[in-house]
């Protein structure tokens, strides 16, 4: 009679030590663990930490207290680490490289294992990191650097490199020193659109978003545009313009959760502070509800996220999904609203949030909705009609705001975002606020 054998699936377990910023404070101990198909994380808090006075919660799932806490994705679609360590891995671009990377080099030795999420989250440079999460392996050595403890961040010049490298993974033309150069380089900000982090003519921690080949009307000097729109409209953004690369206009948008001398400020998305899953739909009113609680000025923030979706309806921004939302923190275990990222017009979208506005209203699709929300964003009906105007005022501009610079539409190119910028929404909103358009 035969014996039955069996096979257990093999385990990989991968120890990091978590630091915070410049500092280094010790935070504690992630642990990463896969069983066949099954993965799942454990953090340990260092009781240096939990001591500290300046302790306060890095990940709204992560309880300030001894002992291990487990963290099993709630779909497989979701991370199997805590919320604000999923806020640091590569975004959809940067996984793309690192998944061609991997393939490549399988193809000349099989004996390597498929990739993981430990994998994917660990390839992020550590000087680059989103936020002021640090990790570092069992040799004390910060994830992922230079060989000589430096960064892979590079300078603007290289710009010119990057792009090239870019346009062959988009083309599937990429060879293993492509892939080796833009590894790294990813950052945790975007999508799948090209993009890499890179250091400005200052010294300042940057995104430099590429145009893709198929790309039909200029993406980048769009978004530009739209961050310096939404900057006259009172909302406080990243700052941005346009470099020209090979005559391609590339986007260099500052990184906001550095500090001026390149300290690292702490940051988690929409959806972490949410502890939404990747699938669920959520809306605005779910996230002020928590704002209120870990906001350190309620107030002002509840009002400039108000400001900022009427913005987002009038110039038809549809990818406002949780992880465009940020907080950076503040202190005292509060939170503080992100400057504005990832503002595009899409021309050839109906004005509809992907986001909805709150779960009795659905989705926003108009500015009268919004009004009518407007008290739960602590705005009287006076204060929103000023808000309402001061916004309306802002976009009207964009024909005059898209030919400067730093934003470069040419007149031909402008006729491409009209519909973006010019619709109903802009008509019924002026009519509200009693102007003739």
């Amino acid at each position: 009679m035969a014996t039955k054998t069996t096979f257990k699936p093999v385990t990989r377990r991968t120890s990091l030590e978590v630091c915070l910023g410049r500092i280094e404070h010790p935070l504690g101990r992630l642990i990463y663990a896969k069983n066949g198909p099954r993965e799942f994380s454990q953090f340990t808090y260092s009781e240096q930490w939990l001591a500290n006075p300046l302790c306060f919660d890095i990940s709204p799932d992560l309880r300030r207290q001894v002992g291990h806490q487990l963290r099993k994705p709630p779909s497989k679609n979701d991370s199997c680490f805590f919320l604000a360590l999923a806020d640091s891995e590569p975004d959809a671009w940067g996984r793309r490289v690192i998944a061609r990377a991997h393939a490549k080099a399988r193809a000349t030795d099989a004996s390597l294992a498929a990739l993981s999420e430990i994998d994917y989250l660990t390839a992020v440079d550590d000087f680059s990191r989103v936020g002021a999460l640090r990790l570092r392996n069992e040799a004390g050595q910060y994830l992922r650097g230079a060989e000589d403890g430096g960064h892979t961040t590079p300078v603007l010049l290289e710009l010119e490199k990057i792009l090239q490298a870019s346009r062959a993974v988009e083309l599937s033309q990429e060879t293993a020193a492509d892939l080796k150069y833009l590894q790294g380089k990813g950052t945790s900000l975007g999508g799948m659109r090209p993009k890499c982090t890179v250091l400005d003519t200052d010294g300042a921690l940057c995104l430099g978003k590429f145009p893709s080949v198929s790309d039909e009307r200029c993406v980048t000097r769009g978004e530009v545009l739209a961050l310096r729109l939404a900057t006259l409209a009172g909302i406080d953004s990243a700052l941005a313009r346009i470099v020209m690369v090979q005559e391609q206009p590339v986007a260099i948008i500052r990184r906001f959760d550095r500090t001026p001398d390149q300290g690292r400020i702490p940051y988690i998305s929409g959806a972490t502070l949410l502890q939404a899953k990747r699938d669920d739909e959520h809306s605005y009113t779910e996230i002020l509800d928590l704002m209120r609680s870990h906001c350190k000025n309620f107030v002002a923030d509840a009002k400039q996220l108000w400001r900022r979706l009427v913005f987002n309806h009038l110039i038809t921004n549809v990818d406002d999904h949780l992880q465009n939302i940020g907080f950076l923190y503040a202190n005292n275990n509060q939170w503080r609203l992100a400057p504005a990222f990832d503002l595009n017009p899409f021309p050839d979208k109906e004005p509809e949030s992907k986001t909805w506005l709150s779960e009795d209203t659905g989705p926003i699709t108009s500015v009268k909705q919004l009004l009518e929300q407007a008290t739960r964003f602590e705005l009287t009906p006076v204060a929103a009609n000023t808000v309402l105007g001061e916004v309306v005022e802002a976009v009207r501009q964009w024909k005059a705001v898209a030919s400067t610079p730093d934003v470069g539409l040419k007149q031909a190119e402008c006729v491409d975002f009209k519909s973006a910028f010019e619709h109903n929404s802009i008509k019924q909103a002026t009519r509200l606020i009693g102007t003739a358009i």
